[in-house]
This record gives C-alpha cells, structure tokens and sequence, in this order.
C-alpha cells in the first residue's frame, strides 16, 4: 500500500501528482515544543547566504509584473523543475496565480540596476514602469523574459503552497536560454556584488 499524501490537482495535471506531502510523517514532539529563534536573528544570519539574484516576471493579459528575488531552487532535473517564493502581498503573485506562468530571469553583473528597479530600490519607479529598464522580450508563456540574462527560464506552475507570508510556485520549465560572456550577480550580506564564472 502507498503511503498517505496529498495531491492536488491530478485530474487536471497528472505531472502535478507526481509532488506530493508525505502525511505519514509526524514531526518530533520534543523538538515542536521548542521555540524558534526571533525573526531578527533568522534575517541577520541568512544575510550570508550568497544567493544569485533573479527578477521573476508574469504576464496576465496586458498586466506585467515582476520582482527581485533570490529564493528560487532547482527541485529536479527529470523532469526540469524549479520552486520560486513570492510574498503573498506583493502583486507579482497575484499575476503568477492568474496566468499559471512565470519566467525566472537570472541576471548578469551588469544587470545590477534592473535588480534595483524590480526590488524598489527607486521608489518613484512602480508597476509597468520597471519594464522601461532592461531590454524585454515575451517568453513562450508570455511571461516577460529578459533579453541579456545570464540565464531564463520560462516556466508553468503546476502546484502552488502557501507558507506564512509566502507562497511557493512549484514549476516545470518550458524553455531556457543563457548567455556565456558574463559575470554574475550575487547578493551577499545585504550588497550586489559580481562573480565571474
């Protein structure tokens, strides 16, 4: 007999059943009786987590919207997946819940301004008006997809959690495309910095 687990949307999705929650598993109840530690301190120690810097844009009909984010992670590679957190409160997540599509930009070191622009960096640049810096394209999907990248990703969602404040969008991807001549752009204890590959 397989073990219990939750599976949404197989009808619909038959990959999506393929992820699913182990519901056998029990957490140690020693170890859930124990506090976690103060927001404050997870922030300050996670700031040293070197984390490529990607803008993760969705389209929804005439709407685009995009953020700068540095949680997302590649799950599997057969089939390709990736999992990107977005804030449940910012309107990128909105628009990724509506079309059921998103494409993870990764960007290049000299790319460093878009990251600024996508992350509000430049508070009077809101909304549509971050499109104007960078070079846009329209991916497979018609997601934004960023022409320059280091590397895109065009991606559909197939399953969606909501944890806290965010939400996780398990996707597969579609199509790629990368770029070889460039340094990367990481971010590192609160500052942009480049690594060369």
């Amino acid at each position: 007999m397989l073990p219990p687990s939750v599976s949404v949307g197989m009808a619909e999705n038959p990959a999506a059943a393929q992820i699913s929650q182990r519901l056998d598993w029990v957490p140690d109840a020693r170890l859930a009786a124990l506090p976690t530690i103060a927001a404050d301190g997870y922030r300050c120690c996670m700031r040293y987590f070197a984390s490529g810097v990607n803008v993760i844009t969705a389209r929804d009909g005439e709407a685009r919207a995009g953020l700068t984010a540095t949680a997302v992670c590649s799950v599997t590679a057969d089939p390709p997946r990736m999992v990107v957190f977005v804030n449940r409160n910012v309107l990128a997540s909105d628009v990724v819940m509506r079309s059921g599509a998103l494409c993870v930009n990764l960007l290049a070191a000299d790319q460093e301004e878009v990251a600024r622009v996508f992350a509000g960096m430049h508070k009077d640049v809101r909304g549509e008006d971050r499109f104007r810096y960078g070079t846009w394209g329209e991916a497979i999907t018609g997601s934004p997809v960023l022409e320059g990248a280091l590397a895109s990703f065009d991606c559909r969602v197939i399953k969606v959690f909501e944890e806290s404040t965010h939400r996780a969008f398990v996707c597969e991807v579609l199509a790629t495309a990368e770029r070889n001549d460039a340094e990367s752009l990481i971010y590192l204890n609160g500052v942009f910095r480049s690594l060369p590959l």
